[in-house]
């Protein structure tokens, strides 16, 4: 009989039970999920049952974690995946929310670029947290993702990224993630990268401050190298700051853009 466990077929006999095979399987677990739900009575197991052994805190094998992926991906979507590597240009409101999102679909490599060290005044809209603050965001965030992730492969650099040394720092990656603040470096990145490498994609930001209506940011198709996200309008200034709720939408346009590039859905 055949039922899944952590999202992988297994032939068991005929009335084993739900504790028989965790005894089996994994003992030392402390939750076990059977079909959804947290289970603590013994059941008989039924064919196409779906479990799940864990033990709190530890770090799921690669295999299990890649079934899970799998399962909620499909294999054709999670090949492409774990296949590409983007780089992300800033890791602030924009690039550090892209960051985790990609990690979090098991993109295969990731290259993390900024500069700067977490702040205070970050929390409000990057993904980082109180422990991180004054940590460079580049380890920091590194961090965070291989606690979603611990199977993403992390490349860091800190530096400053200008029209000079562009092309050497995002030459190997195969789509490269804008998530600047300043209107003048988005614009320098976006130019360098369409005209100096035009074997790339590139996916920009633009328009996220305030809290106005989420409709309104979406992602366009520029050209055949260049997707632009955000409602083209609202840039941050006094009295339009940048707030959580639209720089994650606009971030999480951005790395659903890069995944329809990976799919070549465009």
């Amino acid at each position: 009989m055949r039922v899944y466990v952590n999202e992988r077929p297994r032939e068991v006999g005929i009335n084993t039970t739900l504790m028989e095979l965790k005894e089996e399987i994994k003992s030392d677990a402390d939750v076990v999920i059977y079909n959804g739900f947290i289970m603590k009575e013994n059941v008989v197991l039924k064919k196409e049952d779906n479990i799940v052994f864990i033990k709190k805190g530890e770090i799921p094998k690669k295999e299990d974690m890649e079934a899970q992926l799998v399962a909620r991906h499909t294999p054709k979507v999670h090949t492409r995946v774990k296949e590409a590597f983007v780089g992300i240009a800033g890791l602030g409101g924009l690039g550090s929310n892209v960051a985790v999102s990609l990690a979090r679909i098991g993109i295969g490599r990731l290259l993390l670029v900024d500069f700067d060290v977490v702040e205070p005044s970050n929390l409000n809209r990057q993904h980082y947290f109180i422990k991180h603050i004054g940590m460079k965001k580049t380890e920091a965030l590194k961090q965070i993702i291989s606690e979603c992730n611990p199977f993403v492969k992390v490349d860091t650099i800190d530096a400053f990224i200008s029209e000079e040394n562009v092309e050497e720092i995002f030459k190997a990656v195969d789509i490269v993630v804008e998530a600047f603040d300043n209107p003048i470096c988005k614009s320098e990145l976006v130019n360098s990268v369409l005209t100096k490498m035009k074997d790339k994609k590139i996916v920009g930001a633009s328009g996220m401050a305030g809290y106005f209506t989420s409709n309104s940011i979406v992602t366009k198709k520029i050209n055949e190298n260049f997707y632009l996200v955000g409602d083209g309008e609202n840039e941050a200034k006094v009295g339009l700051g940048l707030m959580a709720p639209r720089v994650s939408i606009a971030a999480n346009h951005e790395a659903n853009a890069v995944l329809r590039i990976i799919m070549e859905d465009k």
